[in-house]
């Protein structure tokens, strides 16, 4: 077919390409010890109740799945304190920001947001012949001033990642009121929050606590099960925001698109707050380790990181390291797709995951500490 056939928005598109598999490595390489480091997936896997009810809709498999999500969405909503009509489901936050993008952008409009930071954003704009502005961050975190100068008549949608990724870097709240007294009318911000559960900083703000309801902004946050809940493997991702937004996200979204183990496991793991403490402080603990780790090489690290990965600057083309790591059964992620092509992002694991890490980026890094800095 010519290439008439195709949308020409699609001619400037780079499939996004995810973090490489445990298994494509122990294939391609035969090695028989890999460390995977590279989607922030994090060391932990599904809670108790997340197994056991996985584990009891396996025998109902030949049934579709709950289309409206019912169960879940109403569970969600009382988590919140919001109505029913706040919620968005999606095969993962990332396919709320597709939805979004489906019901507010054409061609000519306009999304702004930090750079560098989550591709979809810039992604799925492209798919829709809109076009992305990308402000730089400012010392690694998102510029909140940068991107309301960025604003036009024409901009829809503002990102905004707190936590930041790739940076794992946040904003505080003074700056976010600060935007949100500033930001115009016709402007829907959307507060990507899919880290929000690893934070544990005081000048943190909650998004659908304190924009959202308090402030009734015009805001949509967006929050994920794929993270500390340890359910990336069944992409559950949802959006808190106005009833308007989240009805138009409901015209355009894929019928079935969460199936119903994904929906049980999810809604098996609301609750345990207990749990979700326990899995920030060893969180945070591992990460200081790695830092530790970091701090003895020739890199530059985004700090403070409050999430579940560190941003690692080599000061050289990433995509040698990560080849170089790779050989050495540790996968991380090189951050060119990104809009960082010098750095790789490193998830937190377990201390063991984290000194292996450690001692093969030692030895592909032949210059002293000294020597660089």
């Amino acid at each position: 077919m010519g290439d008439d056939f195709f949308r020409p928005a699609l001619s400037e598109l780079v499939p996004y390409e995810p973090g490489k598999p445990v298994e494509e490595v122990h294939r391609e390489l035969g090695l028989s010890r890999v460390v995977k480091l590279a989607s922030n997936e994090g060391q932990f896997g599904p809670f108790p109740a997340a197994l056991e009810a996985i584990e009891r809709g396996a025998r109902d498999l030949n049934r579709y799945p709950d289309g409206s999500a019912y169960r879940l969405t109403a569970a969600l909503a009382e988590k919140h304190g919001v109505g029913p009509d706040n919620i968005a489901l999606a095969a993962g936050a990332d396919g709320v920001i597709m939805y979004l993008s489906v019901v507010a952008l054409d061609p000519g409009g306009e999304v702004v947001c930090g750079w560098p930071s989550f591709p979809s954003y810039v992604l799925d704009a492209i798919k829709m012949g809109a076009t992305p502005v990308r402000v730089p961050l400012a010392e690694d975190r998102y510029d909140l001033e940068g991107l309301l100068a960025a604003v036009t008549p024409r901009t829809k949608l503002v990102y905004i990642a707190n936590p930041n990724n790739p940076t794992g870097t946040m904003v505080a709240r003074s700056d976010l009121d600060a935007y949100f007294a500033r930001v115009p009318d016709h402007v829907l911000t959307v507060l990507d929050e899919a880290y929000f559960e690893y934070v544990d900083e005081p000048e943190y703000a909650d998004g659908i606590e304190e924009y959202l309801k308090r402030d009734d902004r015009r805001v949509l946050v967006l929050r994920t099960f794929s993270k500390i809940y340890g359910l990336a493997g069944l992409r559950v991702g949802y959006g808190v925001g106005p009833a308007d937004v989240i009805q138009a996200i409901k015209k355009v979204r894929n019928a079935f698109d969460i199936n119903q183990t994904a929906q049980d496991a999810a809604l098996a793991s609301l609750g345990d707050e207990a749990e979700i403490a326990r899995r920030r402080a060893v969180t945070a603990e591992s990460r200081a380790g790695l830092v530790e780790i970091c701090s003895e090489l020739p890199v530059r690290l985004a700090s403070p990181a409050v999430a579940n990965f560190l941003f690692v600057d080599l000061g050289e083309d990433a995509t040698t390291v990560f080849q170089v790591l790779l050989r050495e059964g540790v996968i991380v992620r090189p951050l060119a797709p990104f809009g960082a092509p010098s750095a790789i992002r490193v998830t937190v694991g377990t201390p063991e995951e984290n000194d292996l890490f450690g001692a093969a980026l030692a030895r592909s890094r032949p210059l002293s500490v000294s020597q660089v800095r």
